[in-house]
């Protein structure tokens, strides 16, 4: 992670105006903090997942669970969401489910599924209500994951 900053001048007549404005760059990307939302029951994958993407200069929001997940989502302006697979309350096919019911107050980016199996015939049926891909959470490092959400975001 690079942490800079640019300075951009404009010189108006006698005044001279200046302007800062802070970056991070993400694996050779300009995050700007991209709007991230992590729904996932699993306090050790929200925990590892959110630092590892906060400290990549994202801005990350979690959810404990489908209900928590489904009220941010319907708020909306995440530029990626992650949405596990099997949660208590309302699981990630459920919020898929009712996200096709209610239309988010701001447009929201690409649906990722969270999942441990990557055979998963949820897979399929998340495909079918929107989900763009998905990630095993076995077979992927934090640092992987930090690759990933820099692709799709960037």
């Amino acid at each position: 992670m690079a942490i800079g900053q640019v300075l951009i001048i404009y010189q108006l007549e006698d005044n001279t105006i200046s302007i800062d404005i802070n970056f991070i760059i993400t694996n050779n990307r300009l995050s700007m903090g991209k709007r991230i939302l992590l729904v996932d029951d699993d306090l050790y994958i929200r925990d590892v997942y959110e630092d590892v993407l906060k400290s990549e200069g994202f801005d990350v929001d979690t959810a404990a669970n489908g209900e928590e997940g489904l009220a941010k989502l319907i708020l909306g302006g995440y530029d990626l969401i992650l949405l596990d697979v099997m949660m208590p309350k309302l699981d990630g096919i459920g919020v898929l489910e009712e996200l096709k019911k209610n239309t988010p107050q701001q447009k929201n980016g690409q649906i990722i599924l969270l999942t441990n199996l990557g055979s998963d015939p949820v897979i399929k049926i998340a495909k079918d209500k929107g989900v763009t891909s998905y990630i095993v959470k076995a077979e992927i490092t934090p640092q992987d994951l930090v690759t990933t959400v820099a692709k799709l975001v960037g």
